[in-house]
């Protein structure tokens, strides 16, 4: 039986459709733009924001184009899977600057099919298919921070 490598404890319970299309936004918004993941992230279950720092703000076009984006790479039921990895393995392939002090040696990545892949210790679903359809419910752009608020359906 193979053992299941030690990891850092995680204290929130997110929800794990919200989550993983976390994952999916912030890839796209990275092959959209060229920015690097969110600076800042809330994810809820009724709805949620992320901030990205942009050069300036997405016209409409963007905004549809972010959402219909996101939309199909959800929909072509992408396996979600997690592998462990060294920290040592992860260097120069994953940002490690927001790992908590006192990581552990061991670390995880989440992939969501060849679509993305980060380290993570959060909650996922299994498969693209049991998300829905992400829904961008407003957005600003304040001081080089473009605010994203999003919901599924």
């Amino acid at each position: 039986m193979e053992q299941q490598p030690i990891l850092n404890t995680h204290n929130k319970e997110e929800d794990k459709c919200m989550h993983t299309t976390e994952h999916v936004v912030n890839r796209t918004m990275i092959n959209l733009f060229g920015c690097r993941r969110a600076v800042s992230a809330h994810i809820e279950r009724k709805k949620s924001k992320l901030d990205f720092a942009l050069k300036e703000c997405p016209d409409e076009t963007y905004i549809a184009k972010i959402e219909n984006t996101v939309n199909e790479i959800l929909r072509s039921n992408l396996p979600v899977t997690m592998e462990f990895i060294s920290q040592e393995e992860a260097i120069g392939h994953f940002d490690m600057k927001r790992l908590p002090e006192n990581v552990s040696e061991t670390v995880r990545v989440v992939k969501v099919g060849e679509y993305d892949e980060c380290l993570c210790i959060g909650q996922h679903v299994e498969n693209t298919s049991q998300i829905g359809t992400f829904k961008i419910i407003s957005h600003d752009y304040k001081d080089g921070i473009f605010r994203m608020r999003f919901k599924l359906i």
